[in-house]
């Protein structure tokens, strides 16, 4: 599907949800998205949201984008979590030449990058690239990637080079999938459908041009989404994921609860004081944390379509905006799943997924509870060396 034009796109990506349906007791058996719906996803063109117009992408305003991810998380969150993390990736290609993002995004359509942020990776600089070893956790889509990706430590002599903010220098390393291995390692309790495998390399050689300065290196493409902060960027993107899963666990529950009557009773859940008084809470707390995401985004996707350089508390708060949201969520849910009583601990229950889907979604460093340590500091005006902001 080649159309920009968001409203359209929504409704064809809400035109999926009995695809997603149909596979979710298959994710959670296989620990990973279903090949043909991963090809129907890349079709519709969900995973070219961020690749630039001029590599044939989408380029998507991140708003938009962000409903898209929220739309397929009411359904799913493991779907969600990859349509997302396929998505974003396309924000690499801002920091390649043209010729190597040509190869990676362009030659193919359907194409699907997964890979990892963590510099779980050693590179040692060679002529004219880099050997790398390393092993990297959570790379979710990667069996059916044809690129997959791991930031490395840059060393030499054994030691890490340091970058001029003090930490050591790292390099995104760009590997063909047939270069790598994929490591049977998705044993978990939440997002089980994601498959977030570790991957592996041994000695393997990444060309200067394929070894990235994800989010500090140079930027080849000029539009809004590529100039806007990379890190607050994935932060709202991940977070998007978990505000999509819990309007689908309050859609879930109140739909249970005009169904559901009391043990020994005739009464409905939903004529339950108690029951109604935890829907509110929960619309509430949901409601007001993705306001306050959503807010911060157009504010800051304002500030940067005009030209404006970002600072720190601008930043700042847009990775204390995530962090909320996924606070949010996971009391949304929470309330909703305590609600549901036994209805929802059966695997048919998709509240019973919601709920483990967004605790283990809670835990991703993105927006993880140290960042609202460093907005904090920055809203105190406490100095901080953060690099990922």
């Amino acid at each position: 599907m080649n159309t920009t034009d968001p409203q359209t796109f929504l409704e064809a990506v809400r035109g999926l949800a009995p695809q997603i349906q149909a596979r979710i007791a298959q994710m959670e058996a296989d620990r990973c998205l279903p090949v043909e719906l991963a090809q129907i996803m890349a079709e519709l063109g969900i995973f070219r949201l961020m690749i630039p117009r001029s590599l044939g992408g989408l380029e998507m305003d991140l708003l938009p984008a962000l409903h898209v991810f929220e739309e397929i998380s009411q359904i799913d969150g493991s779907t969600g979590w990859c349509a997302m993390i396929g998505a974003t990736g396309g924000t690499t290609s801002a920091f390649l030449s043209e010729e190597v993002a040509r190869e990676i995004y362009a030659s193919d359509p359907k194409v699907i990058t997964a890979g990892a942020i963590a510099p779980y990776g050693q590179a040692q600089p060679t002529n004219g690239g880099y050997r790398v070893t390393g092993r990297w956790p959570f790379n979710s889509g990667c069996q059916h990637s044809q690129w997959l990706m791991g930031t490395s430590v840059i060393v030499d002599n054994g030691q890490p080079r340091k970058a001029p903010n003090g930490y050591p220098e790292t390099r995104m390393m760009i590997f063909p999938a047939a270069e790598v291995e994929i490591l049977d390692t998705w044993s978990v309790s939440g997002l089980r459908g994601s498959g977030s495998h570790d991957i592996a390399v041994q000695d393997v050689f990444v060309p200067d041009e394929r070894a990235v300065a994800y989010g500090v290196g140079t930027r080849h493409q000029s539009g809004p989404l590529y100039t806007f902060p990379i890190f607050g960027l994935l932060a709202v993107s991940v977070a998007s994921v978990a505000t999509g899963m819990a309007r689908g666990a309050i859609t879930n529950f109140v739909e249970l609860a005009k169904t559901k009557h009391l043990t020994g009773s005739s009464r409905l859940l939903s004529q339950r004081a108690v029951i109604q008084t935890q829907v509110a809470q929960a619309e509430a707390t949901l409601r007001a944390g993705r306001a306050f995401m959503f807010q911060t985004v157009q504010d800051v996707w304002d500030r940067v379509v005009a030209g404006h350089k970002i600072g720190q508390r601008d930043r700042a708060l847009l990775r204390l905006s995530a962090c909320h949201a996924t606070s949010a969520s996971a009391q949304a849910i929470d309330l909703m799943y305590q609600a549901a009583g036994t209805a929802a601990i059966w695997d048919t229950s998709p509240l019973q997924r919601h709920f483990r889907d967004v605790h283990v979604l809670s835990q991703h460093a993105v927006i993880a509870p140290p960042i609202s340590e460093v907005a904090g500091k920055i809203l105190l005006g406490v100095e901080t060396t953060f690099p990922m902001l």
